[in-house]
């Protein structure tokens, strides 16, 4: 009986330490947490949320700051509708979102005092593109996102990416598919992919940089900042950037000449700016408008 008992203990005793040491290794695993880059699961989002969130960003004169972002009519004939109207009929909305950016999209200047200055539109449309993009990750956080501009809204997109690219954006550099910019004032040659055919100028912000102070008499409230320092970062390799030659806008001189000229020619009809859904010298056998349409749903098509 005694030798029975003692058994009888010492297995109680081996039982409490392990016990013991299964809940100490319980505790230690969740001290640690995961292992370094170990995957977890994708967060669930609602039923909702799209695969994809195509971004449009419309030039100057081409929005309003109370236009719809989901059916935008302020002007009919922006270049932006030209490439959001086919992928929308293309795509269902609960698969494919296309949001277009409504914001003022002014440019005041020596012909037009009365409108909103350029910084003041592009500090606008910055704003709310970022507040839509943070809006929906929050949301929507496996949402994919492709980000596309004209001129000022080019500008406006280009900086957007930049800042996404390098750590510092409303998003993470993993949720963005691609960025397609057309005529982007802030063009620099070898930062982002040139589709087209090649360019030598800069963008005017780049061109006009060092003369911002002395051409604000033709474009006052216009910060010509240079070009975006870093670049694209991380999406280097996902952004497109398209310009047609000799367009002012994006293919300005290096050489400054007459500065006064050139910020006039910021804001004078022009075009080779105008016409990029039909301009067939931009990118060999197709128009920059066709050429984003079919990108896009390339991206779309081979993430679904």
């Amino acid at each position: 009986m005694r030798k029975l008992l003692t058994v009888l203990a010492v297995i109680v005793v081996l039982v409490l330490i392990g016990a013991g040491l299964l809940q100490w290794q319980r505790s230690v695993n969740e001290t640690k947490g995961p292992l370094p880059g170990a995957q977890g699961p994708a967060p669930e989002q609602p039923a909702w949320c799209p695969a994809v969130e195509v971004v449009a960003a419309p030039g100057t004169w081409e929005s309003a700051a109370d236009d719809d972002p989901i059916h935008p009519h302020a002007n009919p004939r922006s270049f932006m509708l030209s490439i959001t109207d086919p992928i929308q009929q293309r795509y269902p909305e609960n698969q494919v979102k296309v949001w277009t950016l409504p914001y003022t999209a002014q440019f005041k200047n020596v012909n037009a005092q009365q409108e909103m200055s350029y910084d003041q539109s592009r500090q606008e449309g910055t704003s709310k593109l970022e507040n839509e993009l943070q809006t929906m990750h929050n949301q929507c956080p496996n949402t994919r996102y492709i980000l596309s501009g004209f001129s000022q809204g080019a500008v406006i997109v280009g900086d957007i990416a930049s800042r996404i690219g390098q750590g510092a954006g409303v998003i993470p550099a993993d949720r963005v598919l691609g960025v397609a910019i057309v005529a982007d004032g802030r063009r620099e040659p070898g930062v982002g992919i040139n589709p087209g055919v090649e360019v030598g100028g800069v963008g005017a912000e780049v061109a006009l940089a060092p003369v911002s102070a002395l051409v604000q008499p033709i474009v006052p409230g216009a910060t010509m900042r240079g070009p975006r320092e870093g670049g694209f970062g991380e999406l280097q390799d996902r952004t497109f950037s398209i310009c047609a030659p000799n367009d002012s806008i994006c293919d300005a001189p290096r050489d400054l000449g007459n500065a006064m000229a050139r910020a006039q020619a910021l804001v004078s009809a022009n075009g080779v700016h105008a016409q990029y859904a039909t301009n067939p010298g931009v990118i060999p056998g197709t128009t920059a408008n066709q050429w984003v349409v079919g990108w896009v749903n390339g991206l779309i098509d081979a993430n679904n």
